[in-house]
Parts: C-alpha cells; sequence; structure tokens
C-alpha cells in the first residue's frame, strides 16, 4: 500500500542544515495499523507528512499502490489526498461555524458526491464513530473528543485507502483518548490500512507494528503481539 524508499527531508534555517529524514526505507501493507514513535524532535510528524503527500521530500520516493507520488503533478497529488487518502490531527482541525454533519460533508461534495449522497455517507459516518445523534451540533458544542471523533468521521466518509492520524489523542484525557484508539482499532479490523504518529508508548502496542524514530533515523521496527 506504502513504500519509502531513500526518504530524506532537509530543512535549512539560516545557516543550519537539519536532516529530519535520512535515507528512509520500508513499506506498509494494505489492512496494517502502523504507529509510529519517539521523542519530539525525533522526525515522526514530518515521515508522517511525506508518507500522507502533504509535504515533498528532498529526495527519495513515496509510493502508494506502486505509484511514485513525489514526481506527479500537484494535481495529481491533490486528487490522491482528496480520493485515497484520511488525515486526522491533534487540533481536530473541523471547522467552528459549521456542524459536525456539515464537517463531515464538505469533503465529500468537494469529490463530486451529491448533496443526497454526501449527506447519507456522512451520516453513516459519523454513526461509526457514534456520534449520529450530536450531527446537528457546532464544535463549540462538543467535548474534546467528540470533535475529534468528527474528525474520525471527516476522514472515513469517503472510505479512504489510508488513514493518517497525527497525535490524535495529544489533546485528550486518558477514558477519550482510550476511545479514540478503540475508534482506530474498529476500523483497522475492518480492513482499514493506518499510520499514526503517537508519543504514547500504550498506544503504539496496540497497532500491528510499530516503527520508532531518533534523529531522522528508523531505531526500531517491531511487531506487536495481538492480544
Amino acid at each position: 500500500m506504502i513504500q519509502a524508499k531513500n526518504l530524506t527531508k532537509i530543512f535549512i534555517s539560516g545557516d543550519q542544515r537539519i536532516v529530519a529524514l535520512n535515507e528512509l526505507s520500508f513499506s506498509v501493507p494494505e489492512g496494517q495499523f502502523l504507529a509510529v514513535t519517539g521523542r519530539s524532535g525525533s522526525g515522526k510528524s514530518t515521515l508522517l507528512y511525506q508518507l500522507g503527500l502533504l509535504d515533498l521530500p528532498t529526495s527519495g520516493e513515496v509510493l502508494i499502490d506502486s505509484v511514485d507520488m513525489v514526481p506527479v503533478s500537484e494535481n495529481e497529488r491533490t486528487m490522491t489526498r482528496l480520493n485515497d487518502l484520511g488525515y486526522i490531527f491533534q487540533d481536530y482541525a473541523i471547522l467552528p461555524s459549521l456542524t459536525a454533519i456539515e464537517n463531515t460533508v464538505v469533503p465529500l461534495l468537494m469529490q463530486g458526491y451529491s448533496t443526497e449522497e454526501a449527506e447519507q455517507k456522512a451520516k453513516k459516518a459519523l454513526e461509526r464513530v457514534g456520534l449520529l445523534d450530536r450531527m446537528n451540533n457546532l464544535p463549540s458544542q462538543l467535548s474534546g473528543g467528540q470533535q475529534q471523533r468528527v474528525a474520525i468521521a471527516r476522514a472515513i466518509g469517503h472510505d479512504p485507502k489510508i488513514i493518517f492520524a497525527d497525535e490524535p489523542t495529544a489533546n485528550l484525557d486518558s477514558e477519550t483518548s482510550d476511545q479514540v484508539i478503540q475508534t482506530f482499532i474498529d476500523l483497522n479490523r475492518e480492513g482499514q490500512t493506518i499510520v499514526m504518529v503517537t508519543h504514547e508508548p500504550e498506544y503504539a502496542k496496540l497497532a500491528h507494528r510499530t516503527i520508532t524514530m531518533a534523529d531522522g533515523k528508523i531505531v526500531s521496527d517491531v511487531m506487536n503481539p495481538q492480544k
């Protein structure tokens, strides 16, 4: 599903050269739940941005379904992001002036679904995350955990090939974090491929596999025992 080949990302700040990713190579098969962990500054979020086509690497390849997405046009990358990928961020990134269902409908309309089709898909996604009864609530009327579940509904509404989650529990209490991670586990059991960046070792262990990063390199890549 995903392949990284000699993936390198270098940032230039003044006269300083920062190697955020240092020639990483690995693959993520379809249906795998991968956790990426490591200390702050290890390169884990930078890696997610490269794999999720949200940024371009300095060098190397990022293949989605065997297609290298680095040299393609920005329009092709945009269409791949819109149609094949879903994103969840630690700050939720939902629109404060739109209700839960409206936030979930927007990307579906952008993908060309009719209003009726988009609403049906949005309701199904909100039901999957347990928020159908709150679909007409604004974000300000929802808890942090509920807002993150709206973000998950928005990410899964179009049945993406891959979900990318960047520290999805960072702003949540432990009980709510557990609920969000359980949602990911349930989605993965249904076949959803997930790449999740997390600084929480206990959540990383719930994935099929954990990659640990340090100084832009992979220092550990292990399969987790499944309970």
